[in-house]
């Protein structure tokens, strides 16, 4: 049977990959060394889903490596060798705030980790399909400079403007600012890209916008919907940064996601990019999710307000779908904005209050 090595396996997106592609007969080889934690404190560590995975699929094989560790990285894929058909790179340091305290730690993930799963990749298994869960803050600020509109309760385009139905995958990502994380992730991005055109090799970037789900460990740096709704379920104070909270993005469920991964793996392409998220029917701003999340849980959010945005941060993100859904027709989104907060509240709360009380 056909191994799917997913890195940031007990993570949101590679759990949900974990179990998805577990359904669809792969033997699962997750790589995870808990980095969350380190990054985030110990309330974002990802080991409660690890123990799920290893409890609930039989063909899961957890590997406790550091992706930055060549010499692992290779005997991992030495042992699957030809039999690896399917890499799905979801381990990253995903936050602005994290990657500025340490910039060598945040390159040597993203980029450095990139390259050496892209190397073992080519070396042992290069037939095998690889897909980078990569970030739409490879375009910097850039969409900053569009001529936004400020309405009630968030900033918006007009809709006669040519990216109103969303951004598109040839916006430049030159000349902006992107925050150290940012330029961490369009390096490893590049190279997902470049291994894919070079070498021949099956290759995706699938740029994200806020990626969310039941599965999330939120904390306070990252996870945007998933800790808001952790904040108003127990009453942590919750801080908005910048832009008045209308600030908008949009969110794809990990589900959605994976389907999208699913898609792709069935009939993959040589380094091709997405932009990919809730696009226009999955999308609202800090203001518009906070109402959401209150109304959800039943509890009024502690919130405060600080002016200080974060360096690169977007005012307005709408992704455009167009590309990904011309090459994948039979794929769409099954989540909205009110469906994924219900369903990361159900999912969680029990345990969020429990962990609470101590």
């Amino acid at each position: 049977m056909s191994i799917a090595v997913i890195t940031g396996s007990a993570g949101l997106i590679g759990a949900q990959a974990a179990g998805r592609f577990h359904e669809l007969g792969y033997d699962v080889w997750g790589v995870d060394n808990d980095m969350r934690a380190t990054y985030f404190g110990p309330d974002a560590s990802t080991n409660w889903m690890r123990k799920r995975l290893e409890r609930d699929l039989a063909a899961y094989r957890h590997f406790d490596v550091d992706i930055r560790d060549t010499q692992a990285i290779n005997a991992l894929f030495s042992e699957g060798g030809t039999d690896i058909g399917l890499i799905i790179h979801t381990a990253a340091q995903p936050s602005h705030d994290w990657a500025a305290k340490e910039p060598l730690t945040d390159f040597t993930v993203n980029a450095h980790g990139t390259l050496v799963l892209l190397e073992a990749t080519r070396t042992h298994s290069p037939d095998a399909t690889f897909i980078f869960t990569s970030t739409n803050k490879v375009y910097g600020d850039t969409p900053n400079r569009l001529p936004l509109v400020e309405l009630e309760s968030r900033f918006e385009l007009r809709e006669d403007h040519p990216y109103f139905p969303g951004i598109p995958e040839d916006m430049s990502i030159d000349a902006s600012t992107h925050s150290l994380f940012g330029v961490s992730k369009a390096s490893a991005d590049l190279l997902v890209q470049e291994y894919g055109r070079y070498f021949g090799m099956a290759t995706a970037c699938f740029r994200g916008g806020c990626l969310t789900g039941p599965g999330h460990s939120g904390a306070e740096l990252h996870g945007f919907l998933a800790y808001l709704m952790k904040c108003a379920a127990t009453g942590t104070e919750y801080t908005v940064f910048g832009y008045k909270g209308k600030q908008v993005r949009d969110n794809i469920h990990s589900a959605d996601l994976v389907a999208a991964f699913e898609a792709f793996a069935a009939i993959p392409r040589v380094a091709a990019v997405y932009n990919i998220g809730g696009g226009r029917a999955a999308n609202c701003s800090m203001l518009e999710a906070i109402d959401l999340c209150q109304e959800i849980s039943g509890r009024e959010l502690n919130w405060r307000y600080s002016d200080a945005n974060r360096i690169g941060d977007h005012m307005w993100w709408i992704g455009d779908l167009a590309t990904f859904k011309s090459d994948y027709p039979e794929w769409s989104l099954r989540y909205g904005i009110r469906a994924i907060l219900e369903d990361i509240h159900g999912h969680n709360v029990e345990r969020w209050l429990s962990d609470e009380r101590g």
